[in-house]
């Protein structure tokens, strides 16, 4: 049987666990607690139809089944989970932690987090709890135990789901009792409250701490916190879910050592609400949860971003998506329906960059709550619908291409640095202009790359960078002294780098190195005197024809020469891109915001610098991805263009069952080739 190695974790499990399906994981989040019994078989007779062989269930349950305190009926779980194994279809059984039962929250509203005006949160949302609560961590415990001592064994039992989305309503607390757990970890991280204070710098304003019991939450205030505190809150805050997430999954383990463990990230069009790179080494199978957004004309681009980096956070093992949509959601101003084939192309995009599933959020659309509105694979319309019919042919298209589930994506060239901590830096405090933020950069250059057929894997500034030919550094606010240096060892050895603006300005403490860019002055060879941010809707024009917005700084090259300088504005003269020359490789930096176009010649040139080329021979916009294993290799080809786009490649389609030679991918359609052997 194949198998999944685990990863590394802090507690020694058996180093293999066996697949969660046979080929690809496919079907969704299934509440049959929302139905009558006599829809169940219904329910499960459509999964056979559609060729689902997994589901998430259970994961809002807890008043379901513990009804009173300490008073547990699991007869209708018995029931559905013996008819789903009776139906072929694999169970990830959720902890349903994440919803405490309303008897819990009357005895005990202390375990209801509080907001930063010191508000406590009232029971009715979801996720009504405090990570540092211990009240509600021995329920929940308890809760946990009850479950795995109960269905350890269940023949459809293939993984469990902790939680779901830890810290999507939760993600800091304000509380008494949560300043309590602060103080211990800042106490265990700094020792010594003088090395918090030298850390922090709180001689600014007078803020000068002299025990630890001094420290509180940054609860609301009228003027700004610490950046430096503000940045240890939210690594805490992720720790305190980490933690909780540990309690339960450790639980899990001891009642059933041979059963994986994961719990869903959310890791899409935002930095997080956790450090989940941390977190990918605590699970068993990294998953992930996507959702595009409406208002996002390239939506696909996101996705690609997204799924590259859940790919970078696994080490480039097998991922799940564990939650998509089949349609529009329902928590967006103005939720989109995605048109005919987008439901295939979103699913399969995830699997070409790493995904060994494409799970839904949900299974049948709910009638009642607050998500009655978010589209499931059987809507309210039932069966006879685009959205089913459209999910069907996906279950057969993933049968169809179950020899590709156990491969890796190929590694590529191109390495794009991303970091937790860094976007965290760049949030907390106030900063030169609200127009920047850790995202924008990093996924115009992935866009940019992805539709020249480039591939991109994104990494943390601390991974190792041997073996890529190029490496993209966007904004980056926050870099230590030894990932800097890493860096310029790399570029040295022959690599060709791209820093774009407000890189390498912090260290690990939200504190400024010094003269920007910081850690990275030495091997960008510039010096940054001032830096001068746009208003709204200003630009300015470069002397070779690209053009600027957002952001300009007052730079003087230190070894580097100038690629481009400012035509207009106050600092027309001043370089604006440059290059140094070290060793045997460049570092290239971008001091403005360059628009789209100017963005793609900037990448142009880091192509032919750099010697890069694509996945495969195509034409552009064309999503190009390949993934290998056992001396074969699998070429995922996706259009979501109107238009016909061609592909220079040849090899058995596995999703028509047709050969394929060179020439055109049909608009909205995807090609996956088992590729003939490349020489």
């Amino acid at each position: 049987m194949t198998t999944f190695l685990s990863r590394a974790n802090d507690l020694a499990q058996p180093t293999e666990f066996r697949r969660i399906s046979d080929g690809f994981a496919f079907g969704g989040d299934y509440s049959p607690e929302q139905w009558p019994e006599e829809v169940w078989l219904e329910d499960i007779e459509l999964m056979r139809r559609a060729g689902v062989n997994s589901v998430n269930l259970g994961v809002f349950s807890w008043g379901l089944i513990e009804v009173a305190d300490g008073e547990f009926e699991f007869g209708w779980l018995d029931r559905i989970m013996n008819l789903l194994h009776e139906g072929g279809v694999g169970v990830n059984l959720a902890t349903p932690t994440a919803a405490p039962p309303i008897w819990l929250l009357q005895a005990h509203p202390e375990i209801l987090p509080v907001d930063d005006n010191g508000t406590r949160v009232a029971q009715g949302g979801r996720l009504g709890w405090s990570p540092s609560s211990a009240t509600f961590r021995r329920y929940a415990l308890r809760m946990v135990e009850k479950l795995a001592a109960r269905y350890g064994d269940h023949p459809a039992l293939r993984l469990w789901h902790v939680s779901n989305e830890l810290g999507n309503e939760n993600a800091k607390c304000f509380s008494d009792e949560t300043g309590l757990a602060w103080q211990r970890w800042l106490e265990a991280k700094f020792r010594t409250i003088d090395a918090l204070n030298a850390a922090w710098g709180t001689a600014f304003w007078g803020h000068r701490y002299t025990s630890f019991d001094q420290l509180q939450p940054p609860r609301y205030s009228r003027t700004g916190h610490n950046p430096g505190l503000l940045l240890d809150y939210e690594r805490f805050s992720s720790d305190a879910l980490l933690g909780h997430y540990r309690a339960e999954r450790d639980v899990l383990r001891r009642v059933t050592p041979r059963v994986p463990v994961t719990t869903n990230f959310m890791v899409q069009n935002h930095p997080g609400v956790a450090d989940y790179r941390a977190w990918a080494g605590e699970v068993d199978l990294v998953s992930n949860d996507h959702y595009t957004i409406a208002t996002d004309p390239e939506r696909h681009g996101e996705l690609a971003f997204s799924a590259d980096r859940v790919r970078g956070m696994a080490g480039g093992d097998p991922w799940l998506l564990i939650e998509h949509s089949t349609s529009a959601v329902n928590w967006q101003a103005r939720n989109r329906a995605k048109s005919a084939g987008e439901l295939a192309r979103n699913s399969l995009a995830h699997i070409a960059r790493g995904a060994e599933g494409a799970l839904f959020f949900q299974w049948r659309q709910s009638t009642a709550g607050s998500e009655q509105f978010h589209s499931a694979v059987v809507p309210h319309a039932g069966a006879n619908t685009k959205v089913y019919r459209e999910a069907a042919e996906l279950g057969a298209t993933l049968k169809a291409i179950a020899e590709v589930a156990g491969s890796r994506v190929e590694t590529a060239s191109v390495a794009l640095l991303f970091d937790y901590d860094a976007a965290v830096a760049l949030r907390s405090g106030r900063k030169p202009t609200v127009d920047i933020n850790s995202l924008a950069v990093a996924l115009e250059m992935h866009r940019a790359l992805t539709a020249r057929g480039i591939a991109v894997d994104i990494l943390h500034p601390s991974d190792n960078l041997d073996g890529y030919a190029a490496v993209v550094v966007p904004t980056l606010f926050l870099l230590t002294g030894t990932d800097a240096t890493r860096l310029a060892r790399w570029v040295a050895g022959g690599g060709h780098a791209i820093v774009t603006y407000f890189s390498g300005i912090v260290n690990e403490h939200n504190r400024v190195h010094g003269t920007y860019p910081g850690v990275l002055r030495d091997l960008l060879g510039i010096r940054v005197e001032e830096i001068f941010p746009l208003l709204e809707d200003d630009s300015v024009a470069l002397d070779n024809g690209w053009t600027g917005s957002i952001w300009t700084e007052l730079a003087h090259l230190d070894g580097a020469t100038a690629v481009a300088s400012y035509a207009t504005g106050e600092l027309a003269g001043v370089p604006a891109v440059s290059r140094n020359t070290v060793g045997a490789g460049s570092a290239t930096y971008v001091a403005t915001h360059l628009d789209a176009e100017s963005t793609g010649a900037l990448l142009d040139d880091l192509v032919t610098r750099a010697g890069l080329s694509p996945v495969a021979v195509a034409e552009r916009g064309l999503e190009l991805t390949r993934r290998v294993g056992n001396d074969r290799s699998w070429l995922f080809a996706l259009n979501h263009s109107p238009d016909p786009l061609h592909l220079e490649a040849t090899g058995l389609d596995l999703v028509t069952g047709n050969r394929f030679e060179p020439g055109p991918v049909a608009p909205g359609s995807v090609v996956v080739l088992r590729e003939d052997t490349r020489s």
